[in-house]
């Protein structure tokens, strides 16, 4: 009886012990432990605001990435717009003032999530008299984007540094990057506002051409409550609503991508093999100077709304004629 007795008792102990463990094992599951894999359309336009998802674009085809992202890459802003209205997109990477226009255009059907790109204008200049804004005085200034950002982001640094865009200073507009550096290249205009990565390519072209102001620097300099924010990422409303979790998981996978940018050679391969910009040896010189990030949340919304306020008295237009309200911006 002695024996049997503890042979119960004995187990009695294992099976408590089992049982012990099966709870443990329990109480550490995760709702990531389950979950499932949600297809998504992830659309980007060729150049910087797309550089920061390359890392996951490779995920992807590694197929080590929590969700099924179906990445495709435009080279006309128009197209992705399109493709975002007719619910063809469900996330996608873009300047900001478009993103703006575009949640006025389809009555705030879409949300941004993050900014993923700063300033990437440079004023470069063929010759050797110009280090600082104070220096542009009195100069003519190639540049794109006449009624557009670079418009208004030019005119905002100088002003801000004491000079008259109208008196002081020349402002020429042409239609095209490469009309730029073809006319630095011949010596028809000295200096000229370029963003990247033109910038790098034009410096690769002209041995006497020298990078002398980062306006994202200048705008630094000049404002405290905005940040010069020219690219972000957005999301469909009706499928944020529907996918909430999916949508989470994508942005802790996107912000560890846009971190990756930091190997600037290890990511001019990706953007070279996903042609985001055309050659790896340039996108690697660029990678540095187009100030690749990630701000989400209400810092994000405080930047990025003085970034709009500005854009927004220069021209009402050029963020589709009405400050983006609270609704715009995805926020905990």
């Amino acid at each position: 009886m002695k024996k049997l007795l503890a042979l119960v008792l004995a187990l009695v102990m294992v099976l408590g012990f089992a049982a012990c463990g099966a709870e443990n094992v329990n109480s550490n599951e995760t709702p990531s432990d389950s979950y499932t894999s949600v297809d998504i359309n992830i659309a980007g336009i060729k150049g910087p605001t797309a550089i920061g998802m390359v890392d996951l674009m490779q995920k992807q085809e590694d197929k080590t990435a929590a969700n099924n992202y179906n990445f495709s890459v435009f080279g006309d802003p128009q197209e992705l717009v399109g493709k975002i209205t007719t619910g063809a997109v469900d996330i996608a990477a873009l300047p900001t003032n478009l993103a703006a226009t575009l949640y006025k255009k389809t009555e705030g059907k879409i949300k941004v999530l993050a900014v993923n790109t700063y300033g990437v204008l440079h004023i470069l200049e063929n010759g050797e008299t110009v280090n600082s804004v104070a220096d542009l005085k009195g100069k003519t200034i190639l540049s794109t984007g006449e009624g557009s950002n670079p418009e208004y982001i030019l005119r905002y640094v100088l002003e801000n540094n004491g000079i008259d865009p109208d008196k002081d200073v020349t402002i020429k507009f042409v239609t095209s990057n490469d009309e730029m550096v073809a006319q630095l290249k011949t010596g028809a205009v000295e200096v000229a506002m370029v963003p990247e990565p033109a910038a790098t390519t034009a410096l690769s072209k002209i041995p006497t051409l020298r990078r002398v102001i980062d306006m994202n620097t200048e705008w630094e300099k000049i404002t405290t409550d905005s940040s010069l924010m020219m690219g972000c990422v957005v999301v469909r409303t009706e499928f944020l609503e529907k996918n909430t979790a999916a949508v989470q998981k994508f942005m802790e996978e996107y912000e560890q991508s846009v971190k990756a940018a930091a190997d600037s050679e290890a990511t001019a391969v990706l953007c070279e093999k996903f042609e985001i910009i055309p050659s790896a040896e340039i996108a690697k010189n660029a990678i540095p100077n187009c100030h690749i990030g990630y701000k989400a949340g209400p810092e994000m919304k405080l930047e990025l709304g003085g970034y709009f306020k500005v854009l927004f008295e220069a021209n009402p237009k050029s963020i589709g004629g009405a400050l983006p309200d609270d609704n715009f911006y995805l926020l905990p």
